[in-house]
Order: structure tokens, then C-alpha cells, then sequence
């Protein structure tokens, strides 16, 4: 069977997690900082701070920045459920909106009609890779027009005094948008390190801080790594110096610290990242569109434009025409056949806890179409040309034979 997405674990990741557990040190310490130091230098970003997940990142910005019960945050119909999840557990209200039919992204135009005076945050997501409108949502919410309408309640809000956009880039790291690194191109940015992602530190996250004067970012990292760690002041790397045992609690913050054995995963596979694993990435990308591009049901994703370049995180197939249930067959069929596909992902508004808060899926007619259609691909580093052959066979033999019984 050909897996989806194995990590890629070899000799010299085993043996930076061994030199960890030799070391003592395996909570946050050294390697953690180094690796968010080194995320730093790679994105350009102003100030990185690792935590234990994405959606421990995305939690602790929104609550950084007052969102709460009665606000609204606007999110696209069409992301994973972490995305939705964080605003409900400030208290807030997600806002969803449509996407694009070409890139799955988060669409402007839906945007601009659903903000409101409740409205605080905006949280893009780069679906698959591929970056979303950065300039036109950050012209957007600089537009006299729209901060005329933002109503700011705490000093974080009246410094920016704009709605707050906080990038959703879990698929994204590594990507390009006008020659910037994603991590850069709004007020502060989320990645995932997950197990499945192209960058893994077998779970984890980072936050990139990018947020204008007059903020100082680094002092914003400092409080984030306060409040990341239960609201302590001195975390345990801090504590190792000569009589600084004593701490004070500053608020009831958040478990959410990255630990040096998952730095040590990430340590390695940043050295070989854009030399290596990137372009992998890229040539499976280029090898299914050349073989897909042939099939007139094939829509194909959009990973590489004059502005954009993907960071090869999911290769989002479509099929045109067919129905759900003719995708879920399709789907099954590939399986039976001895290849791993996935679908990314359910629109919101199709899942029980959603539905039942009045999300409704037919107001999002292109997020059901994009899911409907779509089928993702194996994309992973390990994957040989003999396996991205039989990937591409198998796939225009199944839907093939299942548009020709329809």
C-alpha cells in the first residue's frame, strides 16, 4: 500500500532526539530557542516563539489580542476545524465566508460583506500551500472605509486600531508570495509542525510576530512565552541560573510550551529544508500535473504563479462533474487498488458541531463544490517515481471507469 504522508525520520533526526534525552534537557530549553532563532532567520520573520501545536498559536494570539464573547472573526467556510475551534473557545463568534473555486482560498469580495462593527480578526488560511490575498486583505483592513467601522476596546486594539489578521498557515511554511517568505505578510502568523506536515517536530507550532510600530515585537514574544507557560514568569531554562528558583504568576495562562525533543526534530529537517525537501515536493507536484494534464476531467491545483509559489503541502485534485458520493467511490476504489488518498477537508458547515450552531452549508456553495470534487494525492518525501507512477495509473483508471458507468 502506498501511504499518504509518512514522516521522513532518518539517521540524523534519531540521533539529534538521542543527543536530547542524553542531555537532561527535555522540556523547553537550548534547542528551542535555537530552533526558533533559526525559523527567524528563515522566514524573516521579526520574532518566532515555538509552541505545542498550531492551535495553541492561533488561541494565544487571539486572546493577546482581547478577542472575546460578543466579537466576530471572520474565517473561510473551507479550513480544518482548528481554525473555527479557537474563536469558539475565546467566547467569539467565527464569521464564515466563502472561498475561491481556483485556489480554495478565502475570497475578498465575501470578506468585505461580512464585516461588521463586532468584527476583530480575520484569519486567512493558506489552503494546501498555497498563500492567500495578503496584500488585497491587508489593504482591505487599512482602508479608511473599514477602520471606520472597527470599534477598539483594550490598548492592544487601540494601538493597531484595525482589525487584527492573523494567518493560518498551517500548510504554508517554506511558501512564497511576492518574493516574502509566508511568516511575513500580515500582523502575525501560525505554522504547523504536525506529523503530516512537510516541517514536523512530530507535533508542534510556531507563532511569527510581524506587527507594526508602535509594538514592540520581541516584548510581545516575551509575554507570549509567559503566557504559553501558565502565565509564569521565568520558564525552566530561565530558572537554571544561580538563585533564580523564585517566579511569580502573572495570569492564568496556557500550557502550550514547545519541549526541546520536538525542537530536535526540527533542528534537522530546517538544514535540509529548502535544498532538499521543497524541491521534492515540487517535482511530485510537476510530475502528476504533467500526467494529469492530459485528462479533460482533471482540474488541476494552482501551486506556482508569478506572485505565488506553494510550499508543496497538498496536491488538491478535482474531478468535474461528478457528485460526492461518486468521489467517495472513487476514493474507496483507489484504496482497494493499494494507494492512500485523503480529502482536505469537510467545509465547516458539514460538521454535527457546526451545523447544530446554524452554520449552513448551502451558503457556501463553491466551498461544497471544491469538496465535493476533490481528492488529495500522496505527496511526501520518500515517495519513488515507480510510486508516483502507480499513483497516477491507478487514479485515471478508477475515475475513468467510474465516469464511464455513470
Amino acid at each position: 500500500m502506498i501511504p499518504f504522508s509518512p514522516p521522513k525520520i532518518y539517521q540524523e533526526i534519531i540521533d539529534e532526539v538521542a543527543d536530547t534525552l542524553k542531555s537532561g534537557w527535555i522540556t523547553t530549553g537550548p534547542k528551542t530557542k535555537l530552533l526558533e532563532q533559526k525559523i527567524e532567520e528563515y522566514i524573516g520573520a521579526l520574532k518566532v516563539l515555538c509552541v505545542n501545536s498550531a492551535t495553541a498559536g492561533l488561541e494565544l494570539m487571539l486572546r493577546w489580542y482581547g478577542v472575546k464573547e460578543g466579537d466576530e472573526v471572520i474565517i473561510p467556510a473551507y479550513t480544518y476545524c482548528a481554525t473555527a475551534n479557537v474563536v469558539r473557545h475565546c467566547g467569539a463568534t467565527p464569521v464564515m465566508v466563502d472561498v475561491n473555486e481556483h485556489d480554495f482560498n478565502i475570497n475578498i469580495e465575501k470578506i468585505k460583506h461580512a464585516i461588521t462593527s463586532k468584527t476583530k480578526a480575520i484569519i486567512p488560511v493558506d489552503f494546501a500551500g498555497f498563500p492567500a490575498d495578503y496584500d488585497e486583505i491587508m489593504q482591505l483592513v487599512k482602508s479608511e472605509q473599514i477602520k471606520q467601522h472597527f470599534v477598539p476596546e483594550n490598548e492592544n486594539q487601540h494601538k493597531l486600531n484595525r482589525i487584527f489578521v492573523l494567518s493560518d498557515a498551517a500548510h504554508s511554511f517554506g511558501a512564497n508570495y511576492k518574493k516574502q517568505k509566508t511568516g511575513t505578510l500580515c500582523d502575525a502568523t501560525v505554522f504547523s509542525f504536525h506529523a503530516v506536515k512537510n516541517f514536523t517536530t512530530a507535533e508542534g507550532g510556531a507563532i511569527a510576530l510581524n506587527l507594526p510600530q508602535p509594538f514592540a515585537n520581541t516584548e510581545i514574544y516575551k509575554y507570549l512565552n509567559i503566557i504559553s507557560l501558565h502565565g509564569q514568569s521565568k520558564d525552566a531554562l530561565a530558572k537554571t541560573q544561580a538563585g533564580a528558583w523564585q517566579y511569580d504568576v502573572i495570569e492564568a495562562g496556557y500550557k502550550a510550551n514547545m519541549t526541546d525533543i520536538l525542537a530536535s526534530l526540527g533542528l534537522v529537517e530546517i538544514k535540509y529544508y529548502e535544498k532538499e525537501t521543497l524541491p521534492k515536493r515540487k517535482a511530485i507536484f510537476r510530475f502528476y500535473t504533467e500526467k494529469l494534464n492530459e485528462q479533460q476531467w482533471a482540474t488541476l491545483p494552482p501551486y506556482e504563479t508569478e506572485t505565488k509559489e506553494s510550499s508543496y503541502h497538498l496536491y488538491p485534485l478535482r474531478i468535474k462533474g461528478i457528485s460526492e458520493q461518486q468521489r467517495n467511490a472513487i476514493i474507496k476504489q483507489i484504496a482497494e487498488n493499494g494507494v492512500s488518498v485523503n480529502v482536505h477537508f469537510q467545509p465547516l458547515p458539514l460538521l454535527s458541531y457546526y451545523k447544530n450552531l446554524g452554520y449552513n452549508i448551502e451558503d457556501y456553495p463553491v466551498a461544497y463544490k471544491n469538496y465535493a470534487h476533490e481528492i488529495s494525492l500522496p505527496v511526501y518525501y520518500d515517495l519513488t517515481n515507480e510510486q508516483m507512477q502507480k499513483v497516477i495509473d491507478t487514479v485515471i483508471d478508477v475515475v475513468n471507469n467510474v465516469l464511464k458507468n455513470a
